[in-house]
């Protein structure tokens, strides 16, 4: 009997690309097929996801015919409360081994894995999330080792089943180490690091296989069992260049979208000028986002790109619906301590268009270009190409004292402007940049001093 396994991973809410997958899904499935995904389905930069608490994704999957999905990182930065809502729909089973509440009890309605019958077969679905701790913290919650909870799973539901499948969102070096050490898995379909594989590949007799990224293939597996085991198999992916769009899955995504817009277009307050943005130029609303960085997190100074914005604001209106559009980035307010020199560098890398109009891809990155620096807390002098000096409250800026700056996990990390990532003693909050966009765009006092210019030519 042949049993067939279509498996997706790290689609990033590509949920157009999505209705391709889904009519190539309704094109070969069988009545002995099972559809999974490695996780990292949901990507929360959308609004339809921010509109409803992620449910929009979870009826997608419904109708799509998934059978289980692995929590990705992405789902896990989406938050507990978030996590709980999803798997409260019924839509589709949520799958994490290693995930749990800070205090290590179950995150409401997340199952450790699923056993399902099909082709004659009790098949055993483990799911796995990559170890974000240092973020997942922020909301109570925690991965635990991954290696340790498959081992636990399958030990518990010995007897119980004739197949092991790991849903693991963990990449693909990761999956070649389970493979080796772990005894009674028979197929990881793997995640998170966006691997396209042309075969499988096989590791201690267990089949790995993934399917690239942003729903651009559909993975398939095709397992041959005689006596309920496995005599062989054949995987592939699938391009999906040129097949139509799903008109089902089109029609719900229109209908998600517009409940979405509904919940976050509810006015929160107004603003009383336009505050504009711009990807080179010193601009107010990035001032402004420099400024609330220092706020949130006290320090001596605050530093943010203008690249994790993407527009600004006019007079009027402020919703949540605004400030997703224009800071989309599920970044967080982050501490750190660098040297002046450190610093310095990477303002003087700003200075150059060309520079900030680099691609600003990276981590947690939802937008376009790198963008220019800002500062709260300074004024930089430059003569165009080089700084002169920067100057704070307590006086000029030194090359070897250590400075305590306010800024992105972004940039913490050093992308883009490398230099910032010589830091040290790194502190993240839980809320995301538009939420402090959110809290300081009302306060009148921010307003008006995101518009006094830091950086001054001489």
């Amino acid at each position: 009997m042949l049993l067939r396994i279509l498996h997706t991973n790290d689609l990033h809410s590509r949920f157009e690309n999505f209705a391709r997958v889904v009519t190539k899904i309704k094109e070969i499935r069988t009545e002995n097929t099972l559809v999974l995904d490695a996780g990292d389905f949901n990507d929360f930069s959308r609004i339809e996801l921010q509109g409803t608490a992620g449910k929009a994704g979870c009826s997608l999957l419904k109708l799509g015919g998934y059978d289980a999905i692995a929590v990705g990182n992405n789902e896990g930065f989406s938050g507990k409360e978030t996590i709980e809502a999803m798997t409260s729909t019924g839509l589709i089973t949520f799958l994490s081994s290693n995930l749990y509440k800070n205090n290590i009890e179950s995150i409401e309605g997340l199952k450790r894995s699923i056993i399902i019958e099909r082709a004659g077969l009790k098949i055993l679905i483990i799911g796995t999330t990559p170890q974000f701790n240092e973020f997942f913290i922020l909301d109570n919650m925690y991965a635990t080792d991954p290696l340790e909870e498959i081992n636990r799973e399958i030990e518990e539901n010995n007897g119980k089943y004739d197949m092991c499948i790991l849903l693991s969102h963990q990449g693909i070096k990761e999956d070649l180490i389970i493979a080796e050490k772990v005894k009674g898995a028979d197929i990881i379909i793997g995640g998170h690091s966006h691997t396209l594989m042309e075969d499988a590949s096989i590791v201690n007799g267990v089949i790995i296989h993934q399917s690239g990224s942003y729903g651009e293939y559909l993975g398939v597996i095709d397992v041959e069992i005689e006596d309920n085991l496995l005599k062989s198999y054949k995987a592939q992916n699938i391009k999906l260049d040129g097949v139509f769009q799903d008109e089902e899955i089109l029609d719900e995504l229109l209908k998600q979208k517009e409940i979405a817009i509904t919940n976050l277009s509810i006015p929160l307050y107004k603003v009383d000028r336009d505050i504009w943005h711009d990807v080179i130029e010193e601009n107010p609303i990035t001032n402004l986002l420099a400024d609330g960085l220092r706020a949130v997190m006290p320090c001596d100074i605050g530093i943010i790109n203008s690249g994790v914005i993407n527009g600004g604001i006019k007079k009027g209106n402020v919703s949540k619906k605004k400030l997703l559009e224009i800071s989309p980035s599920p970044l967080n307010p982050t501490y750190m301590e660098i040297k002046g020199s450190d610093i310095k560098e990477a303002l003087r890398q700003s200075l150059q268009a060309d520079f900030c109009l680099q691609d600003g891809k990276g981590s947690g990155f939802r937008g376009r270009y790198l963008g220019r620096l800002h500062i709260s807390g300074a004024v930089i002098e430059h003569d165009g190409k080089n700084i002169l000096r920067v100057m704070l409250d307590n006086g000029e800026m030194e090359d070897e004292r250590v400075y305590r700056v306010a800024t992105s996990d972004y940039l913490q990390r050093g992308t883009g402007y490398t230099s910032l990532a010589n830091n040290t003693n790194v502190k993240y909050n839980a809320e995301y940049m538009r939420d402090t966009l959110e809290e300081y765009l009302k306060h009148v006092d921010y307003v008006d001093k995101c518009f006094k210019d830091r950086w001054i030519k001489i």
